[in-house]
């Protein structure tokens, strides 16, 4: 039986089956990143809700596993050589569990590189922007005039709209198929779209090819499951 305890965090949350990959996140534009690519590629996993609105991800045990206090993270109790590892940033999880299972980033090269430049671009520019923009609409007016940091993160939101927009052209998905660009792309401009009711502001109909590949993305059942795991507590 995989050995678990020398990670500190699966005394806070326990796994019910060790032998299985544990998640520790919550149904964010991050943490969906990783349940929608195990849901993708099939592989057994044991969720755990981390509640981040009362401090969960700044817990010592959950610190342990992530020095920066953020979810996502994982353990995989059959790691490299067999031995279990822990992981965190999501981008970095999704580039293991892709070279784990041979799934969703190509083997060849070029096409390889290609593809983790998008989840790069999406992990340094798409996601801190939409963030940003979310953290302000959601304030509004309630520590003073945001309209100008609103502004400001809108016109950056729509700059990277219109980069995925043309990237989008004449294709289905960001690189040449389905990848993990677009696991780790689609939660994100779900998110703004959808959960911020941003689409107004960013003028969202203007970015018709982002519009029919984030379609395509929500009507496959594995980002159907993955968008509300791990479940939040009734």
């Amino acid at each position: 039986m995989p050995e678990l305890s020398s990670f500190p965090i699966t005394e806070r949350w326990p796994a019910s089956d060790p032998h299985l990959l544990q998640l520790y996140a919550a149904p964010t534009p991050n943490g969906v990143k990783i349940s929608i690519m195990l849901e993708e590629i099939g592989l057994p996993y044991e969720p755990h809700f981390i509640d981040i609105g009362i401090g969960e991800a700044k817990d010592p045990a959950f610190v342990s596993l992530n020095p920066n206090g953020r979810i996502p993270a994982i353990i995989d109790p059959m790691g490299p050589s067999n031995k279990p590892i822990g992981l965190w940033e999501s981008g970095a999880i999704l580039v293991y569990l892709a070279d784990k299972t041979g799934q969703l980033l190509p083997s060849d090269p070029g096409k390889r590189y290609e593809v983790l430049s998008w989840v790069l671009f999406q992990a340094s520019g798409l996601g801190p922007t939409f963030g940003q923009l979310g953290y302000f609409l959601r304030r509004g007016d309630s520590d003073g005039d945001h309209k100008h940091s609103q502004r400001r993160f809108a016109d950056e939101a729509k700059r990277l709209l219109r980069i995925l927009d043309v990237q989008l052209a004449g294709r289905d998905w960001i690189a040449d198929d389905y990848s993990i660009a677009d696991i780790a792309t689609l939660g994100w401009v779900n998110g703004i779209i959808n959960r911020y009711d941003a689409g107004e502001l960013l003028r969202f109909e203007e970015y018709a090819n982002v519009q029919g590949w984030l379609d395509r993305g929500l009507m496959r059942p594995a980002v159907q499951r993955g968008l509300n795991i791990p479940a939040r507590p009734a």
